[in-house]
């Protein structure tokens, strides 16, 4: 495997994380019963939950971008050091983000949520030049 689908992998691991840590604290604020119900109404969250819960929308976000440049650095055969290396700075900053979300880490959270960005993006370019 490529580092870059092993990259893939444990961003896909990282999201599950995000997905069940955000459930976690939303069940102190409203109870497992509200949680694993349709969630007709919404009731306020603590800030930290609302929080934790964008920053799992955003991650989903990213995952699009992510899987698209490791399928087509993958399938075109353009895998190198550069490419991957780039998509282990992407991890990287995905990890750093949710805390940095979670926290309100303020201009971190943009900061690192762009060098995830720019680094998706060069594994992309890379591909195509």
């Amino acid at each position: 495997m490529t580092s870059e689908l092993t990259v893939l992998a444990l961003a896909a691991l990282l999201q599950a994380v995000q997905i069940s840590a955000a459930a976690l604290v939303m069940n102190g604020d409203v109870g497992a019963k509200w949680n694993a119900g349709p969630r007709d109404t919404t009731p306020e969250f603590a800030p930290l939950t609302g929080r934790l819960r964008r920053a799992v929308n955003n991650h989903f976000e990213s995952l699009i971008f992510l899987t698209i440049a490791v399928t087509v650095v993958s399938l075109s055969g353009q895998s190198s050091g550069f490419t991957a290396g780039m998509a282990w700075l992407h991890l990287l900053a995905r990890a750093a983000y949710v805390p940095a979300y979670a926290f309100g880490w303020t201009p971190w959270r943009s900061i690192i949520w762009g060098v995830g960005f720019l680094a998706t993006m060069a594994m992309i370019l890379a591909a195509l030049f």
